[in-house]
């Protein structure tokens, strides 16, 4: 079968969700993938940074093989040798008191919506049926009712509601604006670090601290999405440490399997989770074995061989290089580590064609909000890995 058989069985039998490059891959390693063709890219999206370790890494497909073949599932009704250690591991690396472990990052969303209400209830003394839960413009948190619910974007609201209520919507990068929405029955802050989805928007220097002074001056709870920020993504382990501060609750997922299992999870201080009493939140498949082994493996990885270091060093070179292009088309390039933006002006004609230009010339990006190109390559790239891709976008957009 060619690429266009491929396409063609997905147009035939596929739910029309997704509107993805025309490049049907079929073998990952590092930064690089090859498709049905033989032909080789450099994987500029990680997956939407769930790959941050790199395609395929050896030591995680190891653990992986060796796990599935002893044990893989038992449900929380029963316990397994894995969970305890990974609760142990991911705790002392993020210097978190507990952990609760699920699969999508969509799910460890609703599992703090779930978390902070319940608190306010059992221990702010919200009246029942009464928590506001403060948001930002643009966020991107998931795909559930309940999460398009409170998104801005248009597309993900249509045709899906009615929606749970409780969410205040506030503008993101904006601590003051904070300050104003927060009532008696306000539970919770829930952001993004730095907005991925959105077009990988920065706030000021500073804000996540003007956050935290004014969450915890209100008695409310800072939840931080680390999905896409987290695990060495922006040059940190967590994206809230460029701002020295700790949330109440952080949800992480992605790469906390190396791309190679569903695998997520929210991170807290006793006093949020220790609302949950047992029977009140669960998932047959979290916590189990196999998730736990991979995850295990993945946050070794990224810690000992230097990936979050090497995110920090080789994005801001990345950074300077790409703002060092004469091109006509660029408005502006911002990030964090390796999650770069690059936007470009409206008259550009949108950054889709772009992103398939880049395509024919061995690179993978991926659109964002129309008028962005959003570069995250695995966390194992290389300089020279680096520049072979910026001659690539210098080609394609000029300078």
């Amino acid at each position: 079968m060619n690429t266009q058989d491929y396409i063609a069985l997905e147009a035939k039998y596929g739910a029309t969700n997704y509107k993805p490059l025309d490049v049907v891959l079929t073998r990952g390693q590092g930064v690089w993938v090859w498709d049905v063709e033989g032909n080789r890219y450099m994987d500029c999206l990680s997956a939407y940074s769930a790959v941050n370790q790199g395609h395929c890494h050896p030591r995680i497909v190891q653990v992986m093989q060796e796990q599935a073949a002893r044990l893989t599932l038992t449900s929380r009704a029963f316990r397994n040798d894995q969970l305890g250690l990974f609760y142990q591991e991911l705790c002392e690396l993020t210097h978190s008191h507990t952990a609760l472990p699920m699969n999508s990052g969509a799910e460890a969303v609703e599992s703090c919506i779930k978390a902070v209400r319940k608190w306010g209830y059992k221990v702010k003394g919200v009246p029942d049926g009464q928590a506001e839960i403060i948001v930002c413009e643009n966020n991107f948190h998931g795909r559930t009712v309940t999460i398009v619910g409170f998104s801005t974007e248009p597309q993900y609201r249509d045709g899906y509601a009615p929606f749970t209520p409780g969410f205040k919507i506030i503008p993101f990068g904006d601590a003051q604006a904070l300050a104003d929405a927060i009532t008696p029955n306000t539970v919770a802050f829930m952001v993004e670090p730095i907005q991925g989805e959105a077009g990988v928007i920065v706030p000021p220097a500073g804000y996540l601290r003007d956050v935290r002074r004014i969450c915890t001056a209100r008695d409310i709870a800072l939840v931080t999405d680390e999905i896409q920020t987290g695990l060495g993504r922006t040059g940190k382990l967590l994206a809230e440490e460029h701002d020295g501060v700790e949330a109440d609750l952080t949800m992480i997922g992605k790469a906390l399997s190396g791309g190679f299992y569903p695998v997520s999870a929210v991170l807290s201080n006793k006093e949020v989770l220790g609302v949950f009493q047992p029977g009140d939140h669960g998932s047959t498949f979290g916590g189990n074995p196999l998730a736990c082994a991979v995850a295990r493996m993945a946050l070794h990885v990224l810690v000992e061989e230097g990936m979050i270091e090497n995110a920090a060093v080789q994005g801001d070179y990345l950074m300077a290089e790409l703002r060092k292009l004469r091109s006509p088309f660029i408005k502006e390039v911002r990030g964090k580590g390796l999650l770069v933006g690059v936007e470009l002006h409206p008259e550009a004609g949108g950054a889709r064609r772009f992103c398939e230009a880049l395509m024919a010339r061995g690179v993978l990006c991926k659109e964002t909000h129309e008028h962005v190109i959003r570069i995250a390559p695995p966390l194992v790239i290389a300089r020279d890995e680096l520049d072979w891709m910026l001659e690539q976008f210098a080609a394609v957009l000029g300078g």
